[in-house]
């Protein structure tokens, strides 16, 4: 005699699932950390006894009445689940100081020394224009034109 599979009983799962549903669940996440604007990251872990298998993060804004809010790098892949764990922070500074390395460098590349904000950071030179676009004096305006004359 072969023996019979087990059946799943429909009716079990209902109402072991009906249970689930009357247990209190976590609303309130577990603070992560924070970034260098001031955001608080939270997040409630996952669940898979009642079927969520991931876990949900989200922010809380340092100015909640701004809507153009700013997001590090690090920490909105944390968010968008690109990246297991949270951002430390030796990582946020390391990053922070090449990105004010890359400005700085930008701006002395294009050719203003001795124009500075009120922070000491090099401002990049306004250059004259035609209408939205730069002009730069290498190139011809007008072809055909020699770009060193005057018009």
């Amino acid at each position: 005699m072969v023996p019979k599979p087990p059946q799943r009983d429909l009716i079990k799962i209902i109402f072991n699932n009906f249970i689930n549903s009357l247990r209190p669940r976590q609303f309130k996440g577990n603070y992560i950390g924070e970034d260098y604007f001031g955001n608080k990251y939270y997040e409630i872990p996952a669940n898979p006894s009642i079927g969520k298998r991931k876990a949900s993060r989200y922010f809380v804004p340092n100015r909640k009445e701004a809507f153009d809010q700013e997001l590090t790098a690090e920490w909105e892949a944390w968010l968008r689940g690109r990246r297991d764990e949270p951002p430390t922070r030796e990582e946020l500074v390391r990053n922070l100081s090449i990105m004010e390395m890359k400005q700085r460098n930008a701006a002395e590349l294009e050719g203003s020394y001795g124009e500075k904000d009120d922070k000491g950071q090099v401002l990049p030179k306004k250059r004259e224009t035609i209408g939205t676009f730069p002009k730069y004096n290498e190139y011809e305006i007008i072809p055909g034109k020699d770009p060193e004359k005057k018009y």
